[in-house]
């Protein structure tokens, strides 16, 4: 992406959401090495702002998306020029599932338990009967040992994808998806809930709860107990690193 505007110390690529699926769509198709890509939102710019070694997944190589209306909004308050647009994650991932049927890139999904990962593939076929699915993968709940990394990283080459999707969590997922595409030749794109929601184990928020930016009142409803401390903690130390890293690149 040619144009990047800093928030908190992490870049974010500048492209609407068409844009942005439609390069992932066409450009894994061209990599001769691999490049990771994150939805990254207030909570992961907080978590960047606490840890070093995750900025820098954050920031050598990677490409940030902006997946929350906080990050937006920073760059509005700030009027940039260009401005940053939202990316969610959950309709990245459709969009350019939607993309891939033109383009024949082949997607991996990675992450989550295999009934999520059923249920997804079963809906990503119906809705997108020409893209290429080449492999589903639910990892062990836990670090893998060097051997299980290195099979999991042949059964994804063996495939021939070219995006994997990795949904593990933040942050864990974003690790994950720098040491794919440290490895593989494929776009490694870490998308959150974008797998509960394509399989319908997770409901999305209604449109004008996302257009008005209160998404996370809505996912904090469904899921108090694993997020409260997120959105508590991660709001706060979000707001202080926008201030704080003020337009810096790092």
């Amino acid at each position: 992406m040619n144009h990047t505007q800093p928030v908190g110390g992490v870049p974010f690529s500048v492209a609407t959401p068409q844009q942005a699926a439609q390069w992932v769509a066409e450009t894994s198709l061209k990599l001769k090495s691999g490049i990771h890509i994150h939805l990254a939102n207030a909570y992961t710019v907080a978590l960047a702002d606490k840890s070093a070694e995750y900025r820098e997944t954050l920031t050598a190589g990677a490409v940030n998306f902006p997946d929350g209306k906080p990050v937006g909004a920073v760059s509005a308050l700030r009027r940039d020029r260009p401005r940053l647009h939202q990316v969610r994650g959950p309709q990245l991932m459709l969009d350019t599932l939607a993309a891939t049927q033109k383009s024949g890139a082949r997607s991996y999904f990675l992450g989550s338990t295999s009934e999520v990962l059923t249920a997804l593939e079963r809906n990503v076929r119906a809705a997108y009967p020409h893209a290429k699915i080449v492999g589903i993968e639910s990892p062990p709940f836990r670090a893998l040992s060097e051997r299980e990394r290195a099979d999991q990283i042949e059964r994804i080459r063996a495939s021939g994808a070219n995006i994997v999707w990795v949904g593990l969590g933040t942050p864990k997922q974003d690790v994950v998806a720098r040491e794919l595409a440290a490895e593989l030749p494929v776009a490694a794109v870490a998308v959150g809930a974008a797998f509960d929601f394509a399989a319908g184990t997770l409901k999305p928020s209604p449109q004008w709860v996302r257009s008005v930016g209160l998404e996370w009142a809505h996912r904090l409803y469904l899921e108090p107990r694993r997020l409260w401390r997120r959105y508590l903690f991660g709001n706060s130390r979000f707001l202080l690193a926008a201030i704080r890293w003020g337009r810096r690149e790092d």
